[in-house]
């Protein structure tokens, strides 16, 4: 069985180790093969072991970390003064080859900066993008990318992200020939900004992107394409509002304070325990976990807000991403689609 190792900033995210060592310990169940690199603040992080079986502290290393990053730190400051940090050590472990992947819910800038500036980008991007699936009404995923790490993008940065949402689509979703759209104000090829109307000329004479046009919000979920490329501001008010809507409407299913009668009651219990495992797929705790798409390692971005198992979920997005060697085939497709440089 081969050993995969996972180095995470432990004090990341709004609540730290309260929710990321129950979350490697879950995770380290779940994976006989998995190895977790602790990095933070040592006599946080250790009381919070001391209840655990050993064989799953055998995989299990604390990495002392003296600093964190806030949330609420400007990229370039938090990049500058980054030395010492969870974050930074986490990335380090990564770049000497030491863990095979990064997870870390901190500060989504000085992570993408951080990565950018020690992992490297691939050969052909200019900057990587986060990228998230996101659950379909027809039981599939749909790769939604950028998801913030680019607020502005040009025509080529969304080819480039078109290239490597349909790596991951084939990679980690199994999807032979992916359809990748362009999200869109309309289907119209006259509609959109200058920069989506270029990148769909490029899109549609790339013989190996199976590219279907545009397509606009309300098709997010209805899955009707596997890859939906828009810039990073798009994208995170779009996954936001989605996110947002979903919890809001699972809410309304666990709540029911009114007094009814005990039929009233049952026939309500049963309508929600319906709707809920009908749309429970939904839930962001279920997808939590961006992927830092286009660098020459695996970066994994959790929410800031996630609990246990949306955390969870993140560490596993790390381990299917390595163990299908995601970088190295985003690289050999880069290759065929973008245009050589002179």
């Amino acid at each position: 069985m081969t050993r995969l190792t996972i180095a995470l900033d432990a004090m990341g995210g709004d609540f730290g180790p309260c929710v990321t060592v129950p979350a490697s310990l879950q995770a380290l169940a779940s994976n006989p093969a998995l190895i977790l690199q602790l990095v933070g603040d040592p006599s946080t992080i250790e009381p919070l072991l001391v209840n655990s079986k050993p064989d799953i502290l055998k995989r299990l290393q604390v990495i002392p970390a003296e600093l964190m990053i806030a949330n609420d730190a400007k990229p370039s400051s938090a990049i500058r003064n980054s030395r010492g940090t969870s974050m930074r050590i986490a990335l380090d472990l990564v770049k000497e080859g030491q863990a095979q992947a990064c997870v870390s819910a901190g500060n989504t800038g000085a992570l993408m900066g951080l990565s950018k500036l020690m992992l490297k980008p691939l050969e052909g991007i200019e900057r990587p993008a986060l990228v998230t699936a996101v659950p379909n009404q027809n039981g599939g995923k749909t790769l939604l990318l950028d998801l913030g790490a680019n607020v502005e993008c040009d025509s080529e940065m969304l080819v480039q992200f078109a290239v490597m949402g349909a790596v991951m689509a084939e990679e980690i979703l199994q999807i032979p020939n992916p359809r990748v759209a362009l999200l869109n104000i309309g289907e119209e090829e006259t509609k959109g900004l200058d920069n989506i109307q270029a990148a769909a000329a490029i899109l549609r004479n790339a013989q190996q992107i199976n590219y279907i046009g545009y397509l606009e919000g309300n098709d997010l979920l209805t899955g009707e394409t596997d890859v939906l490329v828009c810039d990073g501001f798009v994208g995170n008010v779009t996954l936001k509002t989605l996110e947002g809507v979903v919890r809001v409407f699972l809410s309304l299913l666990s709540s029911g304070k009114t007094k009814r009668p005990w039929w009233a009651k049952l026939i309500g219990y049963w309508f929600k325990k319906s709707l809920s495992k009908r749309f429970g797929h939904l839930n962001p705790d279920r997808y939590n976990g961006a992927c830092l798409l286009g660098l020459r390692s695996t970066v994994i971005k959790s929410h800031g807000a996630a609990n246990q198992q949306a955390f969870t979920v993140a560490i596993e997005q790390a381990i299917q991403a390595v163990e299908r060697n995601v970088p190295t085939q985003i690289a050999a497709r880069l290759q065929a689609v973008l245009p050589k440089s002179d």
